[in-house]
């Protein structure tokens, strides 16, 4: 949790009383003090308030983390399928699809560019509401940000934004409570993620991001099925491209005139009521300015599920310790948190399989970017007898608030010795941060074999000195083909 000056001298606004003018429409609740206008005020305060130096850093990083996740994802089935969809679209063009020859409209390029950046497992992660901020939010600010010419400053306070609307409105409803309900918390974050940061881009005032907030509201959606699909690409719409697309609309049809119900989040029929058994509504406005989720949400060292994190670093750690190799390990008993069962125990796509991600990680004593994505190697023989060695187990004990993605490796050797290792906090995390340095290291292996070395470098350099942008669109000719 962060606190400096700047971002503090934001809260008294949320305070303040603010009158509508005479002619409010008539859905007006003319209501200041409930939660929708109390996140509006704060929104339309805090695009113009700059972030804390260590919160600047945390979301250049982020930012690029996610440019690495598109411009590698557009060169893979959900990233080309989505591309080529909204190529046949048409569309005015207003902003550039990463990785293509394409400019479309604002909210065709957000669905495009998001599933681009959730294409995979190499997108950003938080770990207690488990949200994937960054591939609905940056993609959505992309797209608004070109269209509009805004400048990085302004880009990367949006996409803060973006972060803390999509993991507050989480922890308002209550990430497990959404999926008892059989709904997708990621697909219920996104909306809200790309909904702040394009309202916060198209310069909304208190009034218009009230109803934008109601527009996003109504497009809420996502179930707890994608876990059944085996191609990631409808996984990649409903953590990405649906909620990118759905926030840019929000906030774009209220930019063009449209009004609008202002009290979503509070009155009757709320959008809290609707979704959550037990909400807890002020965890959407509690330390605004004062908290930033950017600073919360973990990038993945490696292209894999999350869960799956904490397990190879456990076992990659143990093979260098011990010179672990396929010869001299009888067993692997990975111990994960109970509820990553479903989503890691047994996928027939490689980078969210437990089992073959640590058998892999035995054999090669790595994991790139290449050989998480590789089916070919799931049929591997020197893999499969890895493989077999290797059992994926759910452990209660894991089942921790405060660390909710640990994994434990135990290792049997062939001369009959048991050793383990618990990582608590895979790199990446708040606890167990990546330097920009290594930030810039992932995002170099994910984006040079698309854009190659001098406009990956150029690219690279510009995010990290985002701040000093003048015009976001003046990055186009570095992230397209």
């Amino acid at each position: 949790m962060l606190q400096c000056a700047a971002a503090c001298s934001m809260l008294p606004v949320l305070g303040a009383k603010h009158a509508f003018a005479a002619d409010a429409s008539p859905s007006s609740s003319q209501d200041d003090t409930g939660i929708t206008a109390q996140l509006a005020r704060y929104i339309v305060a805090a695009r113009d308030k700059p972030l804390p130096d260590a919160v600047l850093i945390e979301c250049k990083n982020h930012i690029l983390d996610t440019f690495g996740a598109m411009v590698s994802g557009s060169r893979m089935r959900p990233g080309m399928l989505a591309t080529q969809y909204v190529r046949s679209l048409g569309g005015a063009p207003q902003a550039s699809v990463v990785g293509a020859d394409l400019r479309t409209s604002t909210v065709n390029a957000a669905l495009a560019n998001a599933m681009c950046a959730h294409s995979d497992e190499t997108d950003d992660f938080e770990p207690v509401t488990k949200a994937h901020p960054g591939c609905s939010t940056v993609p959505a600010a992309l797209a608004l940000g070109e269209a509009q010419g805004v400048s990085g400053a302004a880009f990367v306070r949006a996409v803060a934004l973006g972060y803390d609307a999509a993991c507050r409105l989480l922890m308002a409803l209550g990430p497990d409570l959404v999926r008892a309900s059989h709904r997708s918390a990621e697909g219920t974050a996104s909306t809200f993620g790309a909904l702040g940061a394009a309202a916060a881009l198209a310069r909304l005032d208190e009034r218009q991001t009230r109803y934008a907030i109601s527009y996003a509201a109504q497009q809420v959606s996502g179930l707890w099925s994608w876990v059944k699909d085996r191609d990631h690409i409808e996984k990649a719409f409903d953590f990405a491209g649906m909620g990118a697309r759905n926030g840019v609309m929000a906030a774009t049809m209220v930019q063009s005139g449209m009004t609008g119900v202002d009290d979503v989040l509070d009155g009757t029929h709320n959008l809290f009521i609707a979704l959550s058994s037990k909400p807890q509504p002020q965890a959407m406005i509690d330390q605004l300015g004062g908290r930033f989720f950017v600073t919360e949400t973990a990038i993945k060292t490696y292209s894999v599920g999350y869960p799956i994190q904490s397990p190879l670093d456990a076992l990659l750690t143990l093979r260098r310790q011990y010179r672990l190799t396929p010869d001299n390990v009888r067993t692997v008993v990975v111990k994960v948190p109970p509820d990553a069962i479903g989503i890691v125990g047994d996928s027939a796509m490689p980078d969210v399989n437990c089992q073959h991600m640590v058998a892999l990680a035995l054999v090669k004593g790595a994991v790139s970017f290449a050989d998480s994505h590789d089916v070919a190697l799931m049929r591997d023989p020197q893999i499969q007898a890895q493989l077999a060695k290797v059992s994926v187990v759910a452990d209660p004990k894991l089942s921790d608030p405060a660390a909710p993605r640990g994994g434990i490796v135990e290792v049997t050797l062939t001369d009959g010795r048991t050793v383990s290792h618990y990582t608590r906090f895979p790199p990446g995390t708040k606890e167990n941060p990546l330097s920009v340095a290594q930030v810039n290291e992932k995002a170099r292996d994910l984006m040079e074999p698309v854009l190659g070395q001098q406009k990956t470098a150029q690219l690279i350099a510009r995010i990290n000195a985002l701040e000093h942008v003048a015009n976001v669109a003046d990055l186009r000719p570095l992230f397209t083909a």
